[in-house]
């Protein structure tokens, strides 16, 4: 097929085209011709005392070279079972489907609702019970596990 059937802004395209790729081989060129080649050298960069990034290396007179182990500061805090987070939760159930074998328990000190399915039920359960169980890791998000009804 012959360029007589060619647009003239398929001919404009074409000749920008043309244009960039003569202006990236010049730039090639003039590369090349100036022997500027990049080193690994010149990609360095250093972070001096500040912290600052700067193309020199630091001073080493001005590098800290010891460092006193009483000098470092830890702050460790250990896990302790009786202010350690409770495990066990205490919700109410909104919604729950026999027929389906699923439903949902509203947490009463996160307002979080947490799926519960028959299978994790220890005793039978109805809506708007009180009950008592643990979040546990289901397939889709957290789940209610050992879920049974709550007595005082």
């Amino acid at each position: 097929m012959g360029r007589s059937q060619e647009t003239s802004n398929k001919k404009e395209v074409r000749n920008k085209k043309e244009k960039k790729r003569k202006e990236k081989e010049q730039k090639r060129a003039k590369k090349k011709s100036e022997g500027k080649k990049s080193s690994f050298e010149d990609m360095i960069a250093y972070v001096d005392e500040f912290g600052k990034i700067s193309s020199t290396p630091p001073d080493p007179d001005k590098k800290k070279t010891v460092i006193l182990a009483e000098n470092i500061e830890l702050n460790i805090t250990r896990n302790n079972p009786e202010t350690g987070p409770d495990y066990i939760r205490k919700g109410v159930v909104t919604f729950f489907n026999d027929s389906k074998g699923y439903g949902f328990i509203r947490d009463l000190e996160s307002h979080q609702s947490v799926f519960v399915h028959i299978n994790n039920l220890l005793e039978p359960v109805k809506e708007n019970n009180v009950v008592i169980f643990e979040i546990g890791k289901g397939p889709k998000g957290p789940s209610a596990l050992n879920v049974k009804l709550f007595k005082e």
